[in-house]
């Protein structure tokens, strides 16, 4: 997907932070997604890249992403996804599955077990 074609998607300003890696380079570095859309983003970090450089982010709950730099203004990049993702994914809390209650959000315990008059309790 060219970077003209990625223009006219709906993006969501964000704050996201994504590993990015940039062909033939062997480390990663750390950028602060600022918006994102199914065909690309916007991501501010310390980059030194050219327009038409190939690259991968890891997205939160999207995975390997892989892309091109459409344009660079300062610490800020421009890219242009290979394939459109859910955008709407990198939202979502860290490990949920559909409408699944992450761990951290659910009860410690189940207050109907203690409802019961008939049941008895361990003294300690």
């Amino acid at each position: 997907m060219s970077a003209v074609d990625t223009r006219n998607l709906d993006r969501d300003s964000l704050f996201l932070m994504a590993q990015i890696s940039f062909d033939g380079r062997g480390e990663s570095v750390r950028g602060k997604v600022r918006n994102l859309s199914a065909g690309g983003m916007m991501v501010e970090g310390e980059f030194e890249v050219e327009r038409g450089n190939r690259m991968t982010a890891e997205l939160r709950n999207v995975g390997k992403v892989k892309g091109t730099v459409a344009w660079v203004q300062g610490s800020r990049i421009g890219v242009a996804f290979d394939a459109e993702i859910d955008p709407k994914l990198a939202r979502a809390p860290v490990g949920t599955k559909g409408s699944e209650i992450p761990s951290f959000a659910r009860p410690a315990l189940d207050a109907s077990k203690f409802d019961d008059p008939n049941r008895s309790f361990r003294r300690i």
